[in-house]
């Protein structure tokens, strides 16, 4: 069974972390924010995840192809941005439709509305 982070951990942090995982988080929102599916959070986290495989390849001579580090990477990714997608929709919904609907913690909502 292969390590999950090939070079270092600083390495995994900066690149799947903090850039990967900034970036699915407002790729996340912005999906959310322009009222599309949210099919498009996986298709667009998949290529997210590809592009964080590639950047631990060429700056940190990472594994290029590597299946088990390309799932690791993707579904952090992938679960960013679903974050930042409920995020988003819940504060659309609540405020948007608060006549039906009210927020629910930081990312659902419950019916009922304000009173």
């Amino acid at each position: 069974m292969p390590a999950l982070v090939t070079n270092s951990r600083g390495d995994f942090l900066l690149v799947t972390v903090v850039l990967g995982g900034g970036a699915a988080w407002l790729s996340g929102r912005a999906i959310a924010s322009t009222w599309r599916p949210y099919r498009q959070v996986l298709l667009y986290g998949v290529l997210l995840g590809c592009v964080v495989r590639f950047f631990h390849y060429a700056l940190f001579q990472g594994t290029l192809l590597s299946l088990s580090h390309f799932i690791c990477d993707t579904a952090f990714v992938l679960a960013l941005a679903t974050l930042g997608f409920r995020a988003e929709r819940a504060k659309q919904m609540a405020t948007r439709y608060g006549w039906l609907y009210r927020q629910s913690g930081r990312f659902g909502w419950l019916s009922g509305g304000r009173n």
